[in-house]
């Protein structure tokens, strides 16, 4: 494995999904983890466990939901404050979760269906419905929900699988996490690269996604090997990411790069349309949130701050999900965000 140019680094977690975990093999996984967490944040991870099936099954779900017309995916449309079903085209902003105008003339150019866990798997608790929202399933296509589900099981899986190991590699004890995590906001949001495969003469800066780190603790990325994915390195460029065969990519948001300090990076990344010899490919993607409990607090872990040092400021998991979403559907910016300044220093390019 190579550290030294930039590249996302292949992590083999099987050690931690045996269903008897070797303690030394867990060991090594969990050093690999700690070392591309800091130095990348993004990691692609094979041995995980989901099977090939699962993901067939799951494109094949998004191919049927976006070949529908416009007008019956807009039936399905989320409310202006809401989490949950489907995004046109060019309406959100994601770098304005940043604060950051986007570099285009208009919004991002993905179309999107989000589905997550509701309020009532937790029947003993009381949820708010703004972070725990019903979902609004496409019956217009009767194999989506099923598809959807299946794997947003074993993304949820695999998700606990990853914050059990993270615990490990910041020298926690065993189980830290699991009260900021019992009844975690989880969402899939799945994506669509909507402009029409086509020749396209480009004459001003298209933006398929726009600059944004994710909001949560740790998200789990199916996408397709078609260029598109870049991350903003610590050299303050774009460096192009494409998962290889069998893969997922694996980054951290938020609340991990808080609860650390920074110690851990929660990576800015953005999608540009992906053009290749002149001409649009289509792209998709499903990326799986696994955020924490809405009133966990993000505190600086101890150990993870110098003498004299001090951390963000406290914050629950829901109010961050809160601020960032502002910025991104409303355009009320958020601010003083490290990761907006680092987007402004980035090279263009």
């Amino acid at each position: 494995m190579i550290w030294n140019d930039f590249r996302v680094p292949t992590v083999d977690i099987g050690p931690y999904v045996a269903d008897v975990p070797d303690a030394a093999a867990c060991a090594g996984v969990a050093a690999q983890l700690d070392r591309a967490c800091q130095e990348v944040g993004f990691v692609q991870i094979v041995g995980h466990g989901i099977p090939e099936r699962t993901i067939d099954d799951l494109a094949a779900a998004l191919d049927a939901f976006f070949a529908l017309p416009l007008e019956t995916k807009k039936g399905y449309r989320r409310g202006p404050a809401e989490n949950r079903g489907y995004a046109p085209p060019k309406s959100e902003s994601l770098s304005m979760s940043l604060g950051v105008p986007s570099a285009s003339t208009m919004n991002d150019f993905y179309e999107a269906i989000t589905v997550g866990t509701e309020a009532s798997a937790f029947p003993g608790l009381d949820l708010p419905e703004t972070s725990y929202a019903r979902n609004t399933w496409p019956e217009a296509v009767p194999s989506f929900r099923p598809a959807v589900e299946e794997y947003f099981l074993r993304a949820q899986g695999l998700s606990r699988v990853l914050v059990r190991a993270f615990a490990d590699a910041l020298g926690l004890p065993p189980g830290y996490f699991d009260g900021l995590v019992d009844h975690s906001i989880e969402v899939l949001k799945m994506n669509n690269y909507a402009l029409p495969e086509s020749e396209i003469r480009v004459v001003d800066e298209l933006t398929g996604m726009g600059a944004h780190t994710d909001f949560g603790i740790v998200t789990v990325l199916w996408a397709d090997q078609v260029p598109g994915l870049q991350v903003l390195g610590a050299d303050s460029r774009w460096h192009d990411v494409q998962p290889c065969d069998g893969a997922l990519l694996i980054n951290l948001g938020d609340a991990m790069a808080r609860w650390t300090n920074g110690r851990w990076r929660s990576t800015i990344h953005r999608v540009d349309p992906p053009i290749v010899g002149g001409r649009i490919q289509r792209r998709r993607s499903a990326a799986f949130f696994f955020d924490g409990n809405h009133d966990a607090v993000i505190e600086t872990l101890s150990g993870c701050l110098a003498d004299g040092e001090s951390g963000y400021p406290p914050i629950t998991i829901a109010e961050n999900i809160a601020s960032k979403l502002a910025g991104m559907k409303s355009g009320v910016a958020p601010v003083g965000l490290r990761e907006a300044e680092r987007v402004l220093a980035a090279d263009t390019h």
